[in-house]
């Protein structure tokens, strides 16, 4: 159940991130949310060899923490809870592709270990830039960017009380689990019925909580629209941020920056 308070907590952190005050919070959400799509779609657009290509990419999640003033011990936490799911979709990539690369003279290596660490990296990139872009944001006014862009209303809203309604599970869960403890005194043993029967006990406190909601939802008027205090307004800077950020992006896409910047130095050095 400590796992369940962490896990409630660090939910709880991200809201917490994103009401305060700072140039990122401050944009537009359909700029940020614009922006970081097409950040992700031109992260899986490389191919599997490409890790230096990606490189410069990594200024836009640098440039996100540090205009959300974020913490960087909480993004790194987060992601190392998801970083075994990208390990293991390329574990075996080592063994599989055994195709020699020359990474520099005098240097071969087998392409599953190319492929294997650009897997890690693009998972670094994505995965980073989605976490900045809800601590930086929020995740009701993300959702609420996706309406205003066409995403039908009904998937926004469900995505809205699929949020928010994890932290009521969680909440009714551990308080489960403490009457549980209080009324075993300690004793363990159980095995599997006890928990099948929680589970059970969960499932129908949650649909009549469900139902619950439901009735005062509707006595309080709501047609199913999520409506939110600060409507917000896409001005000039917002329009800056998406096209300074859009053609960094197409510029990396066409150019190999690190290759350039090389050819650059060596030459001016010679």
């Amino acid at each position: 159940m400590a796992k369940l308070d962490t896990a409630l907590r660090e939910l709880g952190a991200l809201d917490l991130l994103a009401a305060r005050d700072t140039p990122l919070t401050r944009l537009d959400p359909r700029a940020k949310v614009l922006t970081t799509l097409a950040f992700i779609l031109v992260v899986v657009s490389y191919g599997r060899y490409d890790i230096g290509a990606l490189l410069p990419l990594l200024l836009y999640p640098v440039a996100l923490l540090a205009l959300g003033e974020l913490p960087l011990g909480f993004l790194g936490r987060k992601l190392l809870i998801a970083a075994p799911f990208a390990v293991c979709v390329g574990l075996f990539n080592p063994l599989f592709d055994r195709t020699p690369l020359l990474l520099a003279p005098g240097l071969t290596v087998a392409g599953g270990w190319v492929s294997f660490a650009s897997i890690l990296l693009r998972f670094l990139l994505t995965v980073s830039a989605a976490l900045l872009l809800i601590a930086g944001t929020g995740f009701h006014t993300v959702c609420m960017a996706f309406n205003r862009f066409g995403m039908p209303r009904v998937f926004t809203a469900q995505l809205l009380f699929l949020y928010r309604y994890v932290f009521v599970l969680i909440d009714e869960a551990r308080r489960m689990h403490r009457a549980r403890e209080l009324r075993s005194v300690g004793r363990r043993g159980q095995g599997l019925r006890v928990y099948g029967a929680l589970l059970g006990q969960l499932l129908l406190r949650t649909l009549d909580r469900a139902q619950r909601i439901h009735l005062a939802m509707i006595c309080r008027g709501f047609d199913g629209e999520i409506r939110v205090r600060r409507p917000g307004r896409f001005g000039g800077r917002d329009l800056a941020f998406v096209l300074g950020w859009l053609a960094f992006f197409a510029l990396a896409r066409t150019v190999h920056l690190p290759r350039l910047i090389g050819a650059l130095l060596t030459g001016g050095l010679s």
